[in-house]
């Protein structure tokens, strides 16, 4: 793998960061207080247009390699862009490249057809509409997504859904305009895996009814949020299915696995700024007769820190390099190793500058909390540690079997 990042990616980093220098660092005040204005859950003012001097700019799309609207950036390209944009949690947004709508978009590229590539991903790509995924569900355990429930069941040229779902992100957004929702048509089939389907639903169809915000160690992440979502009798036309009956966990693949790296590179982002964060903040302050920052444990953790990001930052090019060059089947071990090692380093880094910070990284003048939160989250999102550890070591033994 080469280590220096094309020429390509090295102009689009130096532009992309400009931009995040003159437009969104200066502004995390603002975007704070037009999130607490009136309702919460409105689109920012600050966001919006934002992503129109983004898109102007050439910032837009990033993430996508293949469409005639994304960049062409392959993975290992657009790494060091995610991981600029993950400095600051609401900033993917601005260039249209924000969760879930990256992996929605990815899905309707490679599994849509003509017609719904038509109605939902032109929009998407324009960043006029966004999107949400319905997959984990509060009745079963969901790591296993052969658990899952709910069902989509063929009546005439319909499909009928049912089901409850939840941490729906985005959905309570007045942006989000379609759910990716999977369930089972076929829940007798031999092969658990070949009993799911995925369906593209409108978000107003009758039957689809939000029961309440999910707020994640007290942050409801407005206006983007997350929700548990009931489907009562959800009538769509046949022609929503996706790729074809029994496909469901094809596409789940396919859509998760950039999604995971995606998640990774920003979080790098995230504890980079909170390492950054800790040095400022132990060598501006004096405990016992010296500046934090020469005390040992304060030495050691930023040591420690600075290793981990970068043993982190190493695996994930090495995961996006791999999937660039043999796919994303191909590359499982690196993916889950990643979603493993990403986010849980990143909530170590996180941790120690809280612990810098003293009282203060508890509260929210420093977005330390608010960090861990988004950090923690991701150690359940895609996947949970101990579904990808169980991965990573069947592959490891299957060498010696």
């Amino acid at each position: 793998m080469a280590f220096e990042h094309s020429a390509r990616t090295q102009e689009l980093a130096a532009r992309l960061e400009a931009f995040m220098q003159a437009n969104v660092h200066p502004n995390e005040k603002r975007h704070a207080r037009e999130v607490a204005e009136g309702d919460r859950w409105q689109p920012i003012r600050l966001i919006e247009a934002l992503k129109a001097q983004a898109r102007a700019d050439g910032l837009w799309n990033l993430f996508l390699p293949q469409s005639k609207s994304g960049a062409g950036l392959t993975n290992l390209e657009y790494a060091p862009l995610c991981e600029i944009m993950g400095r600051v949690p609401w900033s993917a947004e601005v260039f249209n490249c924000s969760a879930p709508d990256t992996g929605n978009m990815e899905t309707l590229e490679r599994y849509g057809s003509p017609e719904q590539k038509r109605q939902w991903l032109e929009p998407l790509l324009a960043g006029t509409i966004r999107s949400c995924f319905a997959m984990t569900e509060p009745a079963v355990a969901s790591s296993d997504a052969t658990n899952i429930e709910s069902t989509i069941v063929k009546d005439g040229g319909d499909y009928v859904v049912n089901g409850r779902k939840w941490w729906l992100s985005g959905a309570n957004d007045p942006r989000c305009k379609l759910l990716i929702f999977m369930g089972q048509t076929d829940p007798q089939n031999a092969d658990r895996h070949r009993r799911q389907s995925m369906i593209l639903i409108p978000r107003d169809t009758p039957g689809v009814r939000v029961l309440r915000h999910l707020p994640v160690f007290g942050y409801d992440d407005a206006p983007h949020g997350h929700a548990e979502v009931v489907f009562e009798d959800v009538r769509v036309p046949a022609s929503n299915l996706l790729l074809g009956e029994g496909r469901g966990f094809e596409i789940a693949q396919g859509r998760l696995g950039p999604g995971r790296i995606h998640h990774c590179m920003r979080t790098i982002g995230l504890a980079e700024r909170s390492l950054e964060a800790m040095c400022r903040r132990t060598l501006s302050r004096v405990a016992f007769g010296k500046p934090i920052a020469e005390q040992t444990v304060t030495l050691e953790r930023i040591a420690e820190s600075r290793i981990a990001i970068d043993q982190a930052r190493l695996l994930v090019l090495n995961a996006a390099h791999r999937m660039d060059t043999v796919g994303n089947k191909a590359a499982a071990r690196e993916i889950a190793m990643i979603k493993v090692a990403a986010p849980t380093m990143a909530c170590k880094v996180i941790d120690w500058a809280i612990q810098a910070h003293g009282g203060g990284g508890l509260s929210d003048d420093f977005a330390l909390a608010y960090a861990y939160a988004h950090a923690r989250t991701l150690r359940f999102a895609d996947g949970p540690d101990e579904v990808h550890r169980n991965q990573i070591g069947r592959m490891e033994l299957s060498k010696y079997r």
